[in-house]
């Protein structure tokens, strides 16, 4: 695995939790697994970290070293590779989210030339390096273009988390990276054309994956396919989606170490005595007859918060002041959101806004919702949904990308339905979608608790991704 972050030692989202998660997996079914990422200024220093080998890393502007420290997770072997461009850098892809590092395209080759170069240097052959968004996207070039014959047997999977992310720099980085100026690493036309690394990996990859079936559809289509539609099209017969698991000893009610007391499908009593915890720590008036709607998430367009908080109907608003609810809102994000929902908490005593990034929030505002709103415009796959369900909170999503293949709306399926799907990207879709919930929780309990329970039984463990992953491993070996 080759990946820019991984949990616990760099994340800012959930590419850090599936490069571990599935690589734990994958070790769990018996294979040698190893993961190679930077070790940068934030990544605390594990336990039991050696230091393994040092080596020069080729550029043209002269050789960078590196050293690796060496660890073990679980059962995956971990090397961090470390470098200035890393340890002296407070961000992992710049100094905040909206203003990234100018020579990231210098930075991240840094890292693909390593990861091989970390190979050859002890002698370790491996099968498939399986890499992880455009940060990790030159791989697949340089096993193509590698002159010796040591990786003459190792094949390439390229998964994409969010294709709207591509890792796109001025053309003239290529010289910097010393690694030719193929046709196929560009976007546009002209004056305009632009080095593209999420494009170069699917233009290399032997196998692209991405994070759901129904996102490995979508991204094919011009609507969601970011300018990369038409060469997933072309490549179709070697794109594959599987569906993203969860750490399910991380996030089980009967066991999180993040609440105050615990519960189950058979016994969901301790969810209503965390509810109440809950509305007190976030200030919120402690009752349980009020619906309490949990959204954890990235302040963020793709989010759906444009339908939220704009437009003739303000969707939030309208939900605080018509339904018999609470909600509770945790994420940073775009400061223009920010600035409003602080603006809306002042007037609405039933709404919670906290900016705040916290595990134990995160766990505790899932243990003690009631439902979870996730009225995304896209999602590739999206992790909340799935730590609801285990945690009986009623998901309410919009149909697109791992939301479509993860809940069941309970209108179209009454004996499998676990949560609530709307399909149009509005404010009046929304506001529907949590009428519906309202009508559940004040008139149909009993439906309401079957739901849960359903909800919970459901296996969102790594163990069936990790497998499937496996046949497409093994697929390329027999080709």
């Amino acid at each position: 695995m080759v990946s820019s972050e991984a949990t616990p030692f760099s994340k800012t989202g959930g590419l850090a939790d599936v490069s571990s998660s599935l690589s734990t997996a994958l070790a769990k079914l018996g294979h040698d697994v190893h993961v190679i990422l930077p070790r940068y200024g934030i990544t605390p220093k594990p336990e039991n970290t050696i230091k393994g080998r040092s080596f020069d890393v080729e550029f043209p502007d002269g050789n960078q070293f590196v050293t690796c420290f060496d660890t073990m997770l679980d059962l995956v072997h971990v090397h961090l590779i470390e470098h200035p461009w890393y340890s002296e850098r407070e961000g992992i892809y710049g100094q905040t989210s909206f203003s990234p590092y100018m020579d990231n395209a210098l930075r991240f080759s840094l890292l693909n030339k390593a990861a091989l170069i970390w190979c050859k240097e002890h002698h370790w052959k491996p099968d498939v390096i399986h890499c992880h968004d455009w940060a990790t996207a030159l791989v697949p070039y340089l096993l193509k273009h590698e002159r010796s014959t040591f990786f003459s047997d190792t094949l390439s999977v390229f998964t994409i988390h969010n294709l709207a992310y591509q890792g796109e720099f001025p053309r003239l980085d290529l010289l910097l990276l010393g690694i030719g100026a193929h046709e196929k690493f560009f976007m546009g036309d002209g004056i305009e054309k632009r080095f593209n690394m999420m494009k170069t990996g699917l233009e290399w990859a032997d196998v692209i994956t991405t994070v759901s079936k129904t996102y490995a559809k979508e991204i094919q289509q011009e609507q969601m396919g970011c300018n990369l539609d038409g060469l997933l099209r072309s490549r179709s017969h070697h794109v594959f989606g599987i569906l993203n698991g969860i750490d399910t000893a991380q996030w089980n009610p009967s066991t999180d170490q993040f609440l105050p007391v615990h519960f189950s499908a058979e016994d969901l009593s301790g969810k209503q005595e965390i509810k109440r915890r809950v509305q007190k720590r976030f200030g919120l008036p402690i009752d349980d007859k009020v619906a309490l709607i949990g959204i954890i998430s990235r302040l963020a367009q793709q989010k759906g918060f444009d339908e939220l908080l704009f437009g003739q109907m303000n969707a939030l608003e309208h939900i605080l002041e018509t339904f018999s609810t609470q909600v509770i809102i945790v994420g940073t994000g775009d400061r223009q959101y920010e600035t409003m929902l602080k603006k809306m908490a002042t007037k609405h005593l039933n709404l919670s806004v906290n900016m705040i990034f916290s595990d134990e929030a995160a766990h505790l505002v899932e243990a003690g919702s009631d439902f979870f709103l996730m009225p995304s415009r896209y999602e590739p796959c999206g992790l909340n949904q799935m730590y609801s369900l285990a945690y009986g909170t009623i998901p309410i999503v919009r149909k697109t990308g791992g939301l479509a293949d993860s809940v069941i709306d309970i209108d179209h399926n009454e004996e499998a339905g676990n949560g609530i799907v709307f399909e149009e990207m509005s404010s009046d879709a929304i506001v529907n979608a949590v009428t519906r919930a309202m009508k559940l929780f004040l008139e149909e309990p009993e439906t309401l608790l079957e739901m849960r329970k359903r909800g919970m039984k459901v296996d969102f463990s790594w163990n069936h991704s990790a497998q499937e992953y496996v046949k497409i491993y093994e697929g390329l070996k027999k080709r």
